[in-house]
């Protein structure tokens, strides 16, 4: 796939079109392009954060997944209600492996559902009430809990329930944040209007509890953002920043609490890890607490490296030169897992499809071993994530928005990668056909993946991966001449 150029990439996306119908093949070509790193804004070649076109299998999820699965749900001290049926609750709660330390149930609580189990006669009468006492109850099985968020499903959108009055006047008897997100699953084309919406609340009903505050805060206070720790990810990369000299003061949300969300503002810097989720809370502050931002990368040694410089160059030499010493502390272990894994790994061929941040912060990891990524595409990217990606890319590769389950089986089978980088929708699929594959939205049950020690377990992971006898072994269910005979047999 490297070598082919942009006239049979170009091809190769027109072939796969083919099958539809002219108005969804219209559409579906400004999802679909080969990567030109001489392009200034990715908006001249590929078009994202738009509505899925109906009638195919898009890969996305909703705003309340964007919301309650993503940023909210992973703050640990908080109990999360999702308000409508049972469903959503359940299906988004404990799936990403967002590691937390303390007892659930008791100071804890990110693994547990809350739901207000909506039934038809909620939906006829309104559900005020219903989440009232939910709320009294939750207090009363769990004092300890440090607040509450109401997530609202679709139907709360429909019904008008209104979860703003519940809220404040549940806060001010409870002398604790209630948080109302109207983050119901219909709004916008993806999660990423949920991340929207949860950084709105979080603006508008939690950071602003601690404004005026006296905090003893330090020269090198820094805060890590958009960082959900699966797998441990944040306690990797929040080791670093400690070991070149900085102070954490807050870290969310994975194994986030409510209070250092609102001790955020109070850094010096906000560490950004997932731009699509948090640049829209890190924006904010920096408007109006003056805090700057900026985006890191802690996949790979390359990129680690790069990122501890760049982080180092807001402070002084005091940092930098701590910076340094991380670096060359991890090196010699960095060298050894490349020399042990790279022979073993170097040529082989990547395609990647995942969400936030992956499709591109990866891209580095795979290099540092000898591996290409010769595809890549995000489930809800905007246009300044195709911006930062394309630079990252190769030119004439691969990139699709918002990928159909029809598009990336048929660019697969035509470039014929030697691992597949992607989501538990897509994993048995390929699995199935016998192509490696790794589900790098939660590192398929390892990790972590950020950091000296997550690479480590990274280039482990890959090799495991895709140098398993398994492959070699297996036919496809629809290929295994049984079936042919019966195809044939039917016809």
């Amino acid at each position: 796939m490297s070598n082919m150029t942009r006239e049979e990439t170009e091809a190769l996306i027109q072939e796969v079109l083919e099958v539809y119908p002219e108005k969804a093949k219209k559409d579906r070509a400004k999802h679909l392009a080969a990567n030109d790193q001489s392009v200034d804004k990715s908006k001249k070649c590929i078009t994202s954060n738009r509505k899925s076109l109906p009638g195919v299998m898009t890969i996305r999820g909703c705003a309340y997944a964007g919301s309650k699965g993503v940023v909210w749900g992973p703050i640990k001290d908080m109990i999360h209600i999702s308000h409508g049926p049972v469903g959503c609750g359940q299906y988004s709660r404990a799936g990403r492996r967002n590691y937390y330390v303390g007892t659930t149930g008791v100071n804890t609580f990110g693994t547990m559902n809350f739901t207000s189990d909506f039934q038809e006669k909620d939906i006829v009468f309104g559900g005020d009430k219903k989440l009232a006492k939910l709320i009294d109850e939750a207090e009363a099985l769990f004092p300890l809990v440090k607040g509450i968020s109401v997530q609202s499903e679709c139907p709360i959108g429909l019904i008008g329930d209104d979860i703003e009055a519940v809220s404040k006047a549940k806060a001010k008897e409870l002398n604790k944040p209630v948080v109302p997100v109207r983050c119901e699953g219909f709004r916008g084309v993806s999660q990423s209007l949920g991340h929207h919406i949860a950084n709105d609340a979080i603006r508008d009903w939690t950071l602003p509890r601690r404004d005026g505050q006296a905090f003893e805060g330090t020269d090198y206070d820094v805060a890590i953002l958009g960082d959900y720790n699966i797998g441990g990810d944040a306690w990797a990369s929040r080791t670093l920043l400690e070991e070149m000299g900085l102070r954490v003061i807050a870290q969310w949300s994975g194994d986030g609490t409510v209070a250092e969300m609102e001790n955020t503002p109070k850094a010096k810097l906000n560490l950004l890890h997932c731009y699509r989720s948090m640049n829209y809370i890190s924006r904010h502050m920096e408007e109006k607490y003056g805090i700057p931002w900026m985006e890191y990368n802690f996949f790979g040694p390359t990129k680690i490296a790069e990122s501890l410089r760049a982080i180092a160059e807001r402070f002084d030499d005091k940092i930098k030169e701590g910076a340094e010493k991380v670096i060359a502390k991890y090196t010699p272990l960095m060298d050894g897992i490349i020399a042990k894994y790279k022979a073993r790994l170097e040529g082989k061929r990547v395609m990647l499809y995942v969400g936030g941040l992956r499709p591109r912060h990866v891209i580095g990891a795979y290099e540092d071993l000898g591996m290409e990524v010769v595809g890549t595409g995000y489930e809800f990217a905007h246009n300044d994530d195709y911006d930062r990606t394309m630079k990252e890319m190769g030119n004439a590769t691969l990139l699709y928005d918002d990928v159909t389950g029809y598009e990336f089986e048929e660019f697969v089978k035509k470039v014929k990668p030697d691992l597949i980088g992607s989501g538990i929708k897509e994993k048995y699929i390929f699995q199935k056909m016998g192509i490696p594959f790794r589900q790098m939205h939660s590192w398929d049950y390892s990790g972590p993946y950020h950091g000296y020690d997550g690479f480590a377990i990274f280039a482990r992971d890959m090799d495991m991966t895709l140098n398993s006898p398994t492959w070699g072994k297996m036919t496809a269910p629809w290929l295994a001449k049984g079936d042919e005979e019966s195809a044939s047999a039917a016809a």
